[in-house]
């Protein structure tokens, strides 16, 4: 799921209605609307009473109902606005619920885009498909939801299941098809998804006979490989370690524009940022691989089962980011799984200081969650042995299919299958709120590389400047992993210049990416002697090792300013990195080309708009910002930042906006800006003036 978390799972009356009441299906059709932001349609639920029961309730925000008919006969209902409520017409046993409605939604329903670039899809994590289904908050209840959708024929329209049809006939309008979608087996309500784009499809089937369906926007198909880079193989890898065969009936993967998260795993169909799609370059330096294998672990963590209550969230975000990192180990080894393990160890360590969680609290933090949980399994995998884990987990999921669990559930099944002591480890690890790095260690060093890395500071500081650098010149040019040659060269820093030259110099002669960029990271005054050498780094597989060796050769070597900002000119790199840091130089350069300087200015505005995302948008108006270059256009798309869906840009708008309106030269040009606004954006100013008055 998304790296960020969110605490989504709740208790109220409506939970338990799961014990009286049994929703079993969902048959709906819906229609967005782009233009309004909207959508209509209809649902048809079968369910079940159980037990007496005096009021139904079906989770809606902000819907209007027509038609409202159980067992075919109009009934009388009542909407509050949360919740449409159910009090006539149904009967003890086997019921059917028809209506049709329509809703505004404010989150959860996303249009973004226009023209070809126009994209709807939902990020309903936790209790929020409600807001455009109506469904149900409380994850307990799971149902076959068959989701059909009506939109425009020249789009690709996706949702959970299969599809089992396309559809083009009156009445729908010529211009429209219906999609169709049918599941199998129940889910939770967060998991219903749809996204809607201008999508390209690539399919592959396993070898158990799942079929893979990626997704990416049309303009990217040069894309697919780098970005869906090892997925058969981890899916593969991921069914053959869990040990159940994958649950569902085919496993989609789509990017959006502007999502709010990483990755949501809806079931059979995870979506996941636009961020993550990446040339063979972009690989090097920001890949999907981690998220893809964490959503695609969901379907059976999560998605399968799932978990009762929050305080079991653990057991979701935990597997996840566990069994992620056996698939990563099966591509990269043995040294990147156990490097990673030991990076997250001295994160939660740090944490130590000021989370005072544990993971069996819904109050836990997405780091207790994800990170600590997957330290947990991984204490639990070492010491019961991975064919007892393995068989536990087996059990477990085969046991709990469809249903939702709690912690005790899980480990009944590892004490079936060992001796171990569970209870001590529930304590120690689950119920304990700090981390133990000691013991955390202990289960890391037996891995060589990370051995390495654990002794490399302890013996530094006891050596002498010359048995430093002779120990740093012959490891860096060993096979240790390459996180031992980038502490290495962070530790350069102690090494008198000539020495620490020397030292770089073989560093980048590793032609190792990683160890190269730590060159770039490092030395921040270049010796001309050293200039050749570091001017190699230009020409490096990674455009974050060729944006900071861009700023540092600037830096360094005035007479070569405008040489590398003509040499940058054509650069894009990873969501434009390398354009926004080349129109930076050439507003901060030649003083003697004013029109050239503002033609960068106004080219970088253009970053700052549609139809470029948030991450491509705030670091365009971070740099205008902070030189100077506060114009009109910058303080127009301030505001329309402030109203966006992703809160990260939201805050940033929010700050911003804030530290300017307060200056008196700023707060009348906001003013008088207002006249070319629309009514919200109109609005949005008003609401800062007055909070600032």
């Amino acid at each position: 799921m998304k790296y960020f978390y969110i605490l989504f799972f709740t208790f109220s009356l409506v939970a338990q209605q799961t014990k009286k009441v049994d929703f079993i299906q969902c048959d709906a059709i819906v229609a967005p609307y782009f233009e309004s932001k909207s959508i209509a349609g209809g649902c048809k639920f079968v369910f079940e009473v159980k037990t007496q029961i005096d009021t139904i309730k079906i989770d809606a925000i902000k819907m209007n109902f027509h038609k409202v008919m159980i067992n075919d006969k109009p009934v009388k209902y009542k909407n509050s606005g949360k919740t449409l409520d159910l009090f006539e017409g149904f009967k003890m046993g086997k019921n059917t619920l028809s209506f049709g409605y329509n809703a505004t939604p404010r989150q959860t329903l996303y249009f973004t885009g226009t023209g070809e670039d126009l994209q709807i899809w939902t990020q309903g994590q936790g209790k929020n498909t409600s807001h455009w289904l109506p469904s149900f908050d409380d994850v307990n209840e799971k149902v076959i939801f068959n989701v059909a959708i009506e939109f425009d024929k020249d789009f690709e329209v996706l949702s959970n299941g299969m599809l089992h049809s396309i559809v083009e006939y009156p009445p729908l309008s010529s211009s429209n098809k219906l999609w169709e979608y049918k599941m199998q087996k129940p889910m939770s309500s967060y998991l219903v998804m749809l996204a809607i784009g201008n999508f390209e499809k690539q399919t592959t089937r396993t070898k158990s006979g799942s079929t893979l369906e990626f997704y990416l926007d049309k303009k990217d198909v040069a894309k697919f490989e780098p970005t869906f880079r090892y997925s058969k193989q981890m899916f593969e890898f991921l069914e053959k370690e869990i040990g159940v065969k994958y649950p569902w009936e085919v496993y989609r993967q789509v990017p959006v524009r502007d999502f709010l998260y990483a990755g949501m795993e809806n079931t059979t169909s995870t979506i996941f940022s636009q961020d993550f799609v990446v040339n063979s370059i972009g690989f090097n330096d920001k890949n999907y691989l981690n998220v893809n294998a964490h959503e695609l672990a969901h379907q059976w963590f999560g998605d399968l089962i799932t978990a009762k209550e929050s305080k079991h969230h653990w057991l979701q975000e935990g597997f996840a980011t566990y069994y992620a990192l056996l698939a990563e180990k099966d591509v990269f080894g043995d040294d990147y799984f156990y490097n990673q393990l030991y990076q997250s160890a001295l994160e939660l360590k740090q944490a130590n200081t000021y989370d005072s969680i544990p993971i069996l609290n819904e109050k836990a933090s997405s780091l207790t969650f994800y990170k600590k949980g997957a330290w947990a399994l991984h204490v639990l995998r070492m010491n019961v042995g991975a064919k007892n884990f393995q068989k536990a987990v087996q059990n477990y999921l085969k046991k709990y299919a469809f249903q939702n669990v709690t912690t005790d559930d899980f480990l009944a099944e590892i004490q079936k299958v060992s001796r171990y002591d569970v209870a001590s480890f529930k304590k120690n690890w689950l119920e304990n709120p700090t981390f133990n790095l000691e013991e955390a260690i202990g289960y890391l060093i037996q891995n060589e590389s990370v051995n390495q890395l654990v002794e490399f500071g302890k013996t530094n500081k006891h050596l002498s400047n010359e048995a430093l650098f002779d120990k740093f010149k012959t490891m860096i040019q060993s096979k240790v992993y390459y996180t031992v040659k980038q502490e290495i060269v962070y530790e350069t820093q102690n090494l008198t210049e000539a020495q620490q030259l020397e030292i770089l110099k073989l560093a980048l002669e590793t032609n190792d990416i990683k160890v190269r960029q730590a060159v770039a990271e490092v030395l921040s005054r270049i010796p001309l002697s050293f200039k050749n050498d570091f001017e190699t780094l230009l020409n490096d597989a990674s455009y974050i090792t060729k944006e900071i060796a861009l700023f540092r050769l600037w830096t360094n070597f005035e007479d070569d300013r405008d040489r590398l900002v003509a040499m940058s000119k054509d650069w894009t790199g990873l969501n434009y990195n390398l354009k926004l840091a080349h129109l930076t130089l050439a507003i901060v350069g030649s003083n003697d080309d004013a029109a050239a300087r503002e033609k960068a200015v106004q080219e970088l505005e253009t970053y700052t708009q549609l139809p470029y995302e948030a991450s491509v948008r705030e670091p365009a108006l971070e740099t205008l910002i902070k030189l100077g270059k506060i114009s009109d256009v910058v303080l127009e798309q301030l505001i329309d930042a402030s109203l966006h869906h992703k809160w990260q840009f939201v805050k940033f708008a929010k700050d911003n906006i804030r530290v300017l309106i307060s200056n008196d030269e700023f707060r009348e040009k906001f003013i008088l800006l207002k006249d070319k606004l629309n009514p919200t954006q109109r609005e949005r100013i008003d609401y800062f003036l007055k909070e600032t008055a």
